[in-house]
Parts: structure tokens; sequence; C-alpha cells
């Protein structure tokens, strides 16, 4: 009756780190091997995991148990790889020892995943979860801290904007009141956060390629782009003038009023742009893009649809004339539901004509945003 005591490295660490074939199996092999990890790298834990293991083979050995300690360690990255990978070794231990039972010794949760396919080719008696014991002294937070501080793309993240915040409290303490002081500086961090963690430095930072690119390219788009931001402006504008306009109405009805009132401009600046990306791809003579030619559909019938609704609520506070059609008012309700109906009926003329016209089908798009998206991110790392 063999008792199989199994460290196991799903991360495939030990592996790598050692260059030996897995599975490692016997005392003096895998005394061999914490070596060869322990040299290679002194900070794992895998080596603390191989140490357990080492340490339960020789309690059950002193109990007079037939234990044998061995070693799995996935040789794929992918996780599906990695747990075949540590299957066939499994299954070579199995055809080697023949187990009647098996503990199975681990470090992180990563590796407890494994337990089903163990389980599924021996008895389990039990799981040893290692957990290393860290220094709590000064010291070891001073290498912790110079650590941190040696890894560049974590200064930049974390270090840089605590850094301004900083710099910026006592000038907010100083020129507002404390709770202003402390919203700003939180409104600072949450904003850097964002930033980062959306990804739109990456963007940032591509954008001036992709400027220089357009203009060399003399595309139509970089002027429509232009004249759209120039419609956004001037729809803002007016919103924000139709909103002051009310005075001290209700906040929900000044936006409501913005949003009538910029709606047609931000369409037409929507509109634009688009029809200036469908020039670009008509010069190309490439073929047409469905997406492009479904969305300046798509911003119509949005924009009929929002200002549908911003109109509905205006008119009932009486800030918006009632609708006369050849003699005959039209309530508010039927006003909203023409937009609405309106609205839907563009996006289906849209769907129409891009499914009669387009060269791409839906999946073609999604594959092709897929993969632009994935040569951005090489790009970004």
């Amino acid at each position: 009756m063999t008792t199989l005591v199994i460290c196991v490295d799903r991360s495939g660490t030990i592996g790598r780190a050692t260059n030996v074939p897995m599975p490692v199996a016997g005392w003096e092999a895998v005394r061999s091997l914490v070596t060869d990890a322990g040299l290679a790298d002194p900070e794992d834990a895998s080596v603390n995991c191989l140490l357990e293991a080492l340490r339960v083979a020789r309690d059950l050995r002193d109990e007079r148990e037939d234990a044998v300690v061995a070693v799995v360690s996935a040789e794929s990255e992918s996780p599906v790889g990695a747990d075949r990978s540590i299957a066939a070794q499994l299954d070579d231990l199995v055809d080697r020892y023949a187990p009647s039972a098996a503990i199975v010794v681990v470090d992180s949760a990563e590796d407890e995943r494994v337990l089903p396919i163990v389980e599924s080719r021996m008895p389990v008696d039990g799981v040893d979860r290692v957990v290393v014991r860290q220094a709590r002294d000064i010291e070891s937070t001073y290498y912790l801290l110079k650590q941190f501080l040696a890894d560049e793309q974590l200064r930049s993240t974390v270090l840089v904007p605590i850094g301004i915040a900083l710099l910026l409290l006592p000038v907010l303490f100083v020129q507002f009141s404390a709770p202003a002081a402390v919203a700003g500086v939180a409104g600072l961090l949450g904003a850097a956060l964002l930033y980062k963690g959306l990804g739109i430095d990456r963007l940032v930072a591509g954008m001036p390629e992709r400027v220089r690119e357009a203009l060399y390219a003399g595309q139509v788009s970089v002027v429509t782009y232009v004249v759209a931001g120039g419609l956004s402006l001037v729809g803002g504008f007016f919103g924000v003038l139709a909103a002051t306009d009310l005075g001290d109405a209700l906040l929900t009805v000044q936006a409501m009023e913005f949003t009538y009132a910029a709606v047609p401009w931000l369409a037409v600046a929507g509109v634009t742009a688009a029809v200036g990306r469908l020039l670009d791809e008509l010069i190309r003579d490439e073929g047409i893009r469905t997406p492009y030619l479904n969305l300046p559909f798509v911003i119509v019938a949005v924009a009929l649809v929002v200002r549908g609704f911003a109109g509905y609520f205006l008119e009932q506070e009486a800030l918006l004339e009632p609708t006369v059609v050849a003699g005959f008012t039209v309530a508010p309700a039927q006003r909203l539901a023409a937009f609405i109906v309106a609205g839907v009926v563009v996006s289906l003329v849209g769907v129409k004509l891009a499914s009669d016209v387009g060269t791409e089908t839906l999946e073609e798009v999604i594959e092709t945003d897929a993969d632009a998206d994935a040569d951005r991110g090489t790009e970004g790392e």
C-alpha cells in the first residue's frame, strides 16, 4: 500500500527553473530538485512546497508507511495545456507506483485547482496547504520597498499620481475648505486610476502617429473630424444658452433643455464624421465596410429618440410650444411616439442598406476589431 505525496506546481515554475523532465519521484531526486529550484530562485514559494512534500513523506515513513514523494509541474503556459500536462504526469506516476492514496501539497489557490484531476486518478487522503511566514521586521519592509521602487511601471502608475495629489493638497487647503480639498484630491486620484486602468494612456500615446498617418494619406476624414468637432462645440454652446435661459429651474429640467437644443448639432457632427470615414472607404476602392454604412443611420436614429424624450419632458413642464399639424394639436405622448417610430424606421433603413451594399458580415467585423485591439495592446506593451 503506497501513499504518494505529490507536490503540485500548476504554474510550471519548478520545471522552467530547473529544466528537469517531469514528473520527478523519489526522495533523493526531489531533494536534488529542491537544491536546483532554490539556487534558481530562492524567493520562490515553490521551494517551500517541495520541502513540505519531503517533510510529509518523512513523517509517513516514521509511522511505518510506504510513502513516495513526487513532483508534477505544468509544461504549458495555457491553463488547459497546463492541466493536461499535469494529468499525463499523474498517469505516469500511477503506472509506476500504483498508489493506494495520495496527499497533495500545494502553495497557492491556483495549484489547488488541480485537485479534481488528482482525485480522478487516485484517492486523496489529504491536502497540505503551505503558507510561508513572511518576516515583518523593518529590514524586510525596506527590501520590499526597494523592489517596489525598482519597478518603473509601478512607479509611474502609483507614485506619480500620489505625489501630485500630495503637492496639491496644501494648496487646496489654503484656497478652499477641507472637504473641498479632500474631494479634489480624491477626484484626481480616481481620474489617474481610470486613465491607466481603461487604457486611455495607450490611446493617447498612439494618437499622434494615427493623426500623422491620416494627414500623409490625405484622408477626407481628417477634415470632417475637424468640422464635427466645431459642430459639437456649437451644439454645446447653444445647449448651455438654452439651459441658462431657464433661470432657477430644476437641474433635471435644465439638462432636458440642454439636450433638446444640443442634440441636432451633435447629430449633424456625428453624421459628418461618419460620412468622412465613408468617403475614405470609397476613395480606397476596397469596398465599403458594413459599420461605416450603418453608423450615420444609427446616429440619426438615436438623435431622434433622445430629442423626442427631451421634448416630451419639456412639454410636460410647459416649456415647449405644442406641436400643431394640419390644424390639429399633437399631444406630447403622440409626439414622443412619432419620434420613436421615426428613429426605429431610420435604424431599419440603415441595417437594410448596410446588408445590401456592405462588403463584410457581422462575424468579419467582430474578428477585424478583435485583431485591431490585439495589435494595439501589443504595441502598448
